[in-house]
């Protein structure tokens, strides 16, 4: 295995389980947030993580105290930037801050590091746009799946810049982290969500209209489509808002009725209704 220096950038909910999982493989990781509470939160989360699986037999306490203490809190973007090899931006699925923060890495970052982006839906080529045309090549999707330490795939997306370099760094950090990679060109939703997305809206759709409860709607594809979660659940676990914002950018790429958000998850999210993390959405938490 590489040991790399890799710098992750926002370490909620998918960049926490990053950081993670980059350590657990032995690389040095830098975490960075705007305000250094955040970060700390972001580590706490990961001890959190890593206290259970010692509690299952599934690392010793040993192997625990070695992947704590391979991450340390980057006091700015610029600082963790440098020496990096790569760098992953896991902040909030909004374009003009990740471009401001993919700006903020290639002033930062060696010309060797990758620029890798977790987003979900936002093109790459955009993003890349952000850079010097010299560093596009290194600029790649890395798209995780929640929760990162347990679902063993990414999807890797290239820009028309993106180098054949670039994607055996990805395919090879891939591999050390233990997880499967596809490759889908870049266009709106990538692969993955551009198949979910469509099929959360209409089980929102078919909620709004009173086909049926949230518990009957998602009973009905655990139980008739064998899915491991009913599409509702599934939405308020991935968080409404980001639901939102990745159904936003698929009917603006495509135009089709059957990607545009419905209006009970624009209604949900305008009271502040996001999931499983505020308490209440479909549901409300915690269930039972």
């Amino acid at each position: 295995m590489t040991e790399r220096t890799v710098l992750v950038c926002g370490v909620g909910l998918m960049g926490h389980g990053i950081a993670q999982v980059m350590a657990m493989a032995g690389h040095d990781v830098r975490v960075f947030e705007p305000e250094r509470a955040r970060a700390e939160a972001g580590i706490k989360r990961i001890a959190g993580n890593l206290d259970r699986s010692v509690a299952k037999g599934r690392m010793t306490d040993a192997e625990r105290l070695a992947t704590l203490g391979r991450i340390s809190i980057a006091g700015s973007v610029e600082d963790g930037a440098r020496g990096v090899d790569l760098a992953v931006e896991a902040v909030f699925e909004d374009e003009a801050v990740k471009r401001d923060l993919f700006a903020r890495l290639d002033a930062g970052a060696p010309e060797s590091a990758v620029l890798a982006s977790n987003t979900s839906s936002i093109s790459i080529a955009r993003l890349a746009e952000a850079v010097r045309a010299a560093r596009r090549p290194m600029v790649v999707g890395m798209h995780f799946f929640s929760p990162v330490p347990v679902m063993p795939l990414i999807e890797l997306i290239r820009n028309t810049d993106t180098s054949d370099e670039t994607e055996l760094t990805v395919r090879a950090v891939a591999a050390e982290l233990g997880k499967q990679v596809i490759v889908s060109q870049d266009r709106p939703g990538f692969i993955v969500n551009r198949i979910l997305m469509p099929f959360l809206a209409e089980a929102m759709r078919a909620y709004e209209q009173g086909l049926g409860t949230a518990e009957d709607i998602d009973t009905g594809a655990k139980v008739g489509l064998n899915h491991p979660m009913g599409p509702l659940e599934l939405a308020d676990f991935i968080g409404l808002d980001v639901c939102l914002s990745i159904m936003e950018v698929l009917f603006e790429g495509f135009g089709q009725a059957h990607f545009a958000p419905p209006a009970v998850l624009h209604d949900l999210v305008a009271a502040g209704h996001l999931g499983q993390k505020t308490g209440r959405g479909f549901y409300t938490y915690p269930r039972g």
